[in-house]
């Protein structure tokens, strides 16, 4: 019973771990969007980006792992879970888009 308690732990922390890396990967992936467009060098800014963002989830997921796939797997459930959650709170309104698409398009009708 202790053994099925500590796997079950290992893998809610594993699976917090994978929200934690891929809250930081998405979340570097957002800010590094906003701020390479009005960088004067944005190539630069998206390499080391990606460099960095891709070495931490990479050594995060070598550190979760221990040898273990059941804690991989649910370090990757957890990282594509904060895919979600990033891409949910970072996301555009909808109205604001939508009111200025019907006012081109009725401009371009009339």
């Amino acid at each position: 019973m202790n053994e099925i308690l500590a796997l079950i732990l290992a893998l809610i922390l594993s699976l917090l771990a994978g929200v934690l890396l891929g809250t930081i990967f998405f979340g570097g992936l957002w800010w590094t969007i906003r701020k390479g467009i009005a960088s004067k060098q944005p190539a630069a800014l998206f390499f080391f980006s990606l460099l960095l963002r891709t070495s931490i989830a990479l050594t995060g997921f070598y550190v979760v792992a221990r040898g273990n796939w059941r804690r991989v797997l649910a370090c990757l459930v957890g990282f594509f879970l904060s895919r979600i959650l990033v891409t949910w709170l970072t996301r555009t309104p909808i109205a604001k888009t939508e009111s200025k698409r019907v006012q081109i398009v009725g401009e371009v009708c009339r």
